[in-house]
């Protein structure tokens, strides 16, 4: 506890920057903040991946979608309006919206094999 407390009062202090400042104790606690297997992402994502994904009795809109705006990139930037002219409910709607803004943000991609596409 000791040594923490030297290397926390060296790091306040400004005696050290970056790397060299981390005690050695710690390095390994570094690399454990990624994960050990990479995730298994869509490699092509389209309207029925996408949904399928997001689950929570989305899917059932995927024809209607393909029919209507037929592209992803399409989706990506479908505005409430428009899904609501196409009789997609309010719940949905929310929840389409939602998981298109991570995905163009990059937070969030459908996963190969995923609970919710099996489910």
């Amino acid at each position: 506890m000791a040594l923490v407390a030297k290397y926390w009062m060296r790091l306040v202090a400004g005696g050290g920057g970056g790397a060299a400042a981390v005690p050695p104790l710690f390095l390994h606690r570094l690399s454990a903040v990624r994960p050990y297997h990479p995730s298994v992402y869509e490699v092509k994502v389209g309207i029925p991946e996408f949904l399928n994904a997001v689950g929570k009795g989305v899917e059932a809109h995927i024809a209607k979608l393909e029919a209507e705006i037929g592209d992803f990139q399409k989706l990506l930037v479908t505005r409430t309006l428009r899904l609501k002219k196409l009789g997609i409910p309010c719940k949905h709607r929310k929840l389409i919206l939602e998981y298109t803004h991570k995905y163009r943000l990059g937070l969030w991609r459908p996963r190969a094999g995923s609970p919710k596409q099996s489910a």
